[in-house]
């Protein structure tokens, strides 16, 4: 096999960035481990940029995202046993959308199938080769037999675990990384959502997170310890707690259902440097990591392609290689600041383990700041909105 752009990986990176790749006329191919039910079910981030969803409408993939999304205006922070809203419109004239992971990649996934464009699932034993030639490749097994597909780059777009990031020789690249002492108890529920906009709550007991996925789907969390056993969190418990952490004392009450799915998710912040080797260009959680806190992972992973997607036009097209050689610079500013604004926000939100109280108070004296000073918030909403594209 042979193509001008070899993709590791078929989550939201690899799969948008061959949709802006077949836009622009370049070839690609793309190669996923798992199959396509798994890829499409697994449930992951939930809030788009406005970037994020400008950018999937101009690739031609956002009809869907149009008629189902939720758009918010604005995020509540609770503590203290009140709430506090966040307008983000309003201090940025943007907004963000509630519109699930697994949403975006079955739109792209569909979008890859109707032009005709090599997407193939399951593969196994993949060795990348070459990284440091004009004609790298790619070995893998796929339907029983071995093959090969050669190309002039290669795009690891295959998350923090993949073999993108192992495959580029030691010392080449710089690591970065934080593991946090607490984890996300997440619970995916059948009950209408009885709060417009997303929910943050800072508690005596733990941080918690209200969200939602559609008019008859919540998404909440729990913070939890990173080593939590499960079978000790039955659905009651689950609700005990979150009606705990989050119902205040003016009438708000958490609205149940049948829990549909939970999971316990680390927290990390992580990020390699360069985002490049040779004729490898790394994308999204191949390269970096954020807590979930500050909604920032599948974001940052969209913008990444976006940038790799305009340096490839430029090789291609004009023969300028200037792009791709500042790839790495360029993204990875970007990647700086969601990571200090992800930090901050699990930090202002979260308790620490064995924390004493002179923390606690630092905790709210910040929140009561940012939820007073209309500078603060706006700062808060500026980052959480998502700075502008051009804002390299």
């Amino acid at each position: 096999m042979r193509t001008q752009i070899g993709i590791i990986g078929a989550g939201p990176a690899g799969l948008l960035l061959a949709q802006l790749l077949y836009l622009r006329g370049i070839a690609s191919v793309v190669l996923e481990s798992q199959s396509r039910q798994h890829v499409e079910e697994r449930i992951r981030a939930g809030v788009l940029e406005q970037g994020t969803v400008d950018l999937l409408h101009a690739a031609g993939v956002g009809e869907r995202l149009q008629r189902e999304g939720l758009e918010h205006h604005g995020i509540e922070l609770r503590f203290a046993s009140q709430g506090h809203r966040i307008a983000l419109h309003e201090l940025t004239g943007r907004a963000i959308t509630i519109y699930g992971q697994q949403e975006v990649v079955k739109d792209l996934i569909r979008a890859r199938l109707e032009t005709g464009g090599e997407l193939l699932f399951e593969v196994s034993q993949v060795a990348l080769s070459g990284l440091d030639s004009a004609s790298p490749s790619v070995r893998f097994r796929h339907g029983g037999r071995e093959q090969v597909l050669e190309c002039n780059f290669i795009a690891g777009c295959d998350g923090f675990h993949g073999v993108s990031r192992a495959s580029i020789p030691a010392g080449v690249l710089q690591e970065y990384g934080r593991h946090y002492p607490y984890a996300w108890l997440g619970i995916l529920a059948a009950a209408p959502p009885t709060s417009p906009e997303l929910i943050y709550a800072h508690h005596d007991r733990g941080f918690a997170l209200y969200s939602m996925r559609s008019p008859a789907i919540t998404r909440l969390y729990l913070q939890c310890a990173p080593d939590e056993d499960l079978t000790r969190w039955p659905d009651e418990r689950i609700w005990s707690e979150l009606r705990l952490r989050l119902e205040t004392g003016d009438g708000w009450r958490l609205a149940e259902g049948e829990i549909l799915q939970k999971g316990v998710t680390p927290m990390r912040s992580f990020v390699a440097e360069p985002m490049r080797c040779g004729a490898l260009f790394l994308a999204g959680d191949a390269a970096h990591i954020v807590p979930p806190t500050g909604a920032k992972g599948l974001n940052l992973a969209v913008n990444d392609v976006r940038v790799l997607a305009e340096a490839f036009e430029s090789f291609y097209l004009e023969r300028n290689s200037q792009a791709l050689g500042n790839y790495s610079a360029r993204c990875l500013k970007r990647v700086w600041r969601a990571e200090h604004f992800s930090w901050w926000m699990t930090t202002m939100l979260h308790r620490t383990p064995d924390e004493d109280r002179f923390y606690e108070k630092l905790q709210l004296a910040q929140l009561e700041y940012v939820t007073s000073s209309r500078a603060a918030a706006a700062s808060l909403a500026e980052n959480y909105v998502g700075l502008p594209f051009d804002l390299q």
